[in-house]
């Protein structure tokens, strides 16, 4: 399965459960409707209603015999939640339970970039009110980032003017000078990202604050055109697409991390431990980069421009090790051994 292919998935798993959560209530308040009616209102076919409430009839308490589960009775096209296993119950939190929301929200509210960070305060205002002497645990969150670059750019974004930025990109392991407009400040997967016009490619990019090496505010204010529009960002800053080079690495059981952090195409069982691995990139010299620093237990299959460069680098580093290494040991003193 690929995992783009996994994210669907989870999110229809994650989709169906939030609307099964809510049949039961929805259902006790409506005895006796109609199934096209109760699909209707739930923005479902009746077909994966009737689905639903035939899961719904293997779901209750733990025992999970007879007595136990949720039951409904049918009469034709109509149908009524005759025991509801306790789902109607608000939720009530443990006190483990508890102390971990409120440590979530607090490191979410330190967060650098994080939108909307009014509305993550005050759900933990609620949190803390409702946890009582418990809210008051001994437990701070400080978040590992340079949260004063972070603010500052937050600050200039506010005030509305134009930046100058100083900026490293990775992809092509270069340092340029942009002048960008802003739009927001957003957090992605942990790091915060300015999001702006940029001037120089006349599109919307996204900035890593820890890789803005400098800026400066200029004197105009920024002007964002009709055009430039945020970008989708919840599955992730890098978005593969076919015209992007597709590579395929031959990666170790060491190695299997990086189907995890990084979009893949494609994973398929190899010989032995081995998977093979099909991902988009940037660009070649990016993923030359990216191979070269994972070590032996991955290999190159495709494409061959990307073979040859990575043992070209490979062989270089060889010979610069095998120079390096016997002047060294040519200028070693003489170890007492007595």
């Amino acid at each position: 399965m690929t995992r783009t292919a996994t994210r669907a998935a989870t999110r229809t798993s994650a989709d169906r459960l939030a609307r099964l959560l809510n049949l039961v209530p929805y259902l006790l308040a409506r005895p006796g409707i109609e199934l096209a009616e109760a699909a209707g209102d739930l923005g479902v076919t009746e077909r994966q209603l009737r689905e639903d409430l035939e899961l719904l009839w293997v779901c209750g308490l733990p025992g999970y015999g007879p007595g136990d589960l949720i039951d409904m009775a049918f009469d034709g096209d109509r149908v009524t939640i005759t025991y509801d296993a306790g789902i109607d119950r608000p939720l009530r939190l443990t006190q483990d339970e508890a102390l971990a929301l409120v440590v979530a929200l607090r490191m979410l509210a330190e967060t650098p970039g994080v939108d909307n960070r009014d509305a993550v305060e005050r759900a933990l205002a609620k949190i803390e009110s409702a946890a009582g002497d418990l809210a008051d645990a001994p437990v701070a969150v400080r978040m590992p980032d340079d949260s004063t670059r972070v603010e500052a750019l937050r600050a200039a974004v506010q005030r509305g003017r134009a930046l100058r930025i100083t900026y490293y990109t990775a992809a092509r392991d270069e340092t340029t000078e942009r002048t960008v407009d802003p739009l927001r400040m957003l957090n992605v997967g942990g790091r915060a990202y300015l999001e702006a016009w940029c001037r120089r490619a006349e599109a919307v990019r996204l900035f890593r604050a820890d890789r803005i090496d400098a800026f400066t505010e200029l004197d105009g204010a920024a002007v964002v055109p009709p055009q430039a529009q945020p970008q989708d960002v919840t599955e992730g800053v890098f978005r593969p697409s076919v015209d992007l080079p597709l590579i395929t690495l031959r990666v170790g059981r060491g190695e299997r991390w990086i189907t995890e952090y990084y979009p893949c195409e494609r994973v398929e069982r190899g010989e032995g431990d081995q998977w093979l691995v099909w991902m988009r990139v940037t660009d070649l010299g990016w993923a030359r980069r990216f191979v070269l620093g994972l070590g032996p237990s991955v290999t190159v299959v495709s494409p061959p421009e990307l073979v040859e460069q990575v043992r070209a680098r490979a062989a270089a580093a060889l010979d610069a090790y095998a120079t390096v290494v016997p002047a060294a040991a040519g200028r070693a003193e003489p170890v007492d051994t007595h």
